[in-house]
């Protein structure tokens, strides 16, 4: 069942109300006024079972939650523990008093995103790009994709190799069946062997110590299959699958898996002399032209060509407005593509002949101004956790891009509402001081009609 946020408007008779003890002019209280809370906790009410369960945490809590952590930077133990010490936390999340308890268990956002799916999780960036009204409705974007790399180690066939037999023991002592041999002590002496592997004097023993610690997996994968029974065969088929795939996959197969516990992730060379490649998914980000809003992401499961991932971008993108892209600015990486639907693909190029000058000056304006996504991205890896993402699957991916992009057009709403208040302080300084310079020099022309008979006399 699902709470309601608290909506008591008596005040308290021992100690005053939350918003009494704080600043109305902190940026995090505007924000917290401006966003449409009755959208999200109608849209994300059909997730929860009205007809039993204990009546859960309220909408607007976990949702604030989601929001402050990715606004924050923190992880979820932190966010929670933050929430408790930090009163503003608590009034943008819906309290009407100071509460000096833990508001949930950092388990239960996990609870929550597994509730609200992607699909929830996207209402709630919604609310975030409707915040900026006429500045989300231009007609220009600028589109690009960056690597969303996963929590996951860099892989290597040893590494692999050694995860699997570890699991495979571990399945052994849950399910009770004793193995023949454990290979444990030789395991140890191949992990040795196995470092620095690329030394030209390693090479030869450290291809004989993967190929023996392949055999080993095999061994023990056939050592099992033989004391399961029919239930047994059924619930680790699935897994008996990935495992074997991992130990026939060869350096030039394809679709190859890098991960046992994220097999979705995929290898990207995006040409990038410190780090060749990064492991996770490839990420999507539609930026309008001039403001710099987030109006779509996405997230893409298969590593496919920049130009095969505008059609997923541009569609959200469009879910998101009512008014229509007429135009999308890509980089050279997006050949291929002229058109997508209704929106015209802009990509540097050759200028034209028949281009007057001040046509290529606009043209040359308008790539150049395609660069300024670039801190973009470089902001939501640094500052809005898209660096690593540490959701599980691909649902985690979606999410986690979902909320980054999310925190970002946040955060760019605070930004203008300090800029809206300093400008408006400023205004009332300058109006101030014209009010007081007009009445020092409203007695000047008194002065000098009074001094020009004086110096005429003279």
């Amino acid at each position: 069942m699902v709470r309601k946020s608290a909506s008591r408007t008596q005040a308290n008779l021992f100690y005053g109300s939350l918003i009494n003890m704080l600043d109305e002019n902190d940026p995090l209280i505007a924000l917290a006024d401006a966003i449409e809370w009755s959208v999200i906790e109608k849209e994300l009410d059909k997730y929860y079972d009205h007809s039993n369960g204990r009546p859960g945490k309220p909408i607007r809590l976990m949702a604030g939650l989601l929001m402050l952590k990715q606004l924050e930077n923190l992880s979820d133990e932190n966010v929670v523990l933050q929430w408790k010490r930090n009163p503003y936390y608590q009034y943008f999340c819906g309290m009407n008093d100071y509460c000096s308890s833990l508001p949930c268990d950092s388990t239960e956002l996990v609870k929550f995103r597994q509730r609200i799916t992607q699909k929830g999780v996207d209402i709630i960036f919604g609310a975030s790009v409707s915040l900026h009204s006429e500045a989300a409705e231009e007609e220009r974007v600028i589109i690009d994709t960056t690597a969303h790399e996963k929590n996951v180690t860099y892989p290597t066939d040893g590494k692999l190799a050694i995860k699997i037999i570890n699991r495979l023991h571990k399945i052994a002592k849950r399910e009770g069946i004793p193995l023949r041999r454990t290979y444990i002590k030789e395991i140890k002496g191949h992990r040795i062997t196995l470092r620095f592997f690329r030394h030209p004097k390693k090479k030869k023993k450290a291809a004989s110590a993967m190929k023996r610690l392949r055999t080993i997996a095999k061994i023990l994968i056939r050592d099992l299959d033989r004391h399961f029974d029919d239930k047994q065969h059924k619930r680790y088929s699935e897994e008996f699958y990935l495992f074997m795939r991992v130990l026939l996959q060869k350096r030039t197969s394809r679709n190859k898996i890098y991960s046992l516990h994220e097999s979705h992730i995929y290898a990207m060379a995006k040409g990038k002399d410190h780090k060749s490649y990064e492991y996770g998914t490839k990420a999507s980000i539609v930026s309008t032209y001039t403001h710099g809003i987030i109006v779509g992401v996405a997230a893409h499961d298969i590593n496919q060509h920049d130009s095969k991932t505008l059609e997923a971008a541009l569609g959200h993108a469009h879910t998101k407005r009512t008014t229509t892209i007429n135009e999308a600015v890509c980089d050279r990486g997006y050949r291929g593509k002229k058109q997508i639907g209704i929106t015209q693909i802009s990509i540097p190029g050759v200028h034209l002949k028949r281009d007057t000058e001040k046509q290529k000056e606009d043209k040359r304006k308008k790539f150049r101004r395609r660069a300024a996504i670039e801190p973009v991205i470089g902001h939501l890896k640094n500052d809005y956790r898209l660096a690593r993402n540490y959701l599980k699957g691909f649902v985690g991916d979606q999410i986690n891009l979902l909320m980054a992009a999310c925190a970002w057009n946040l955060k760019k709403w605070m930004n203008s509402f300090i800029h809206a208040l300093s400008f408006s302080a400023n205004c009332w300084l300058l109006a101030l001081f014209a009010n007081r310079l007009i009445e020092r020099w409203k007695f000047i022309p008194r002065l000098v009609a009074v001094k020009i008979p004086i110096q005429a006399d003279r």
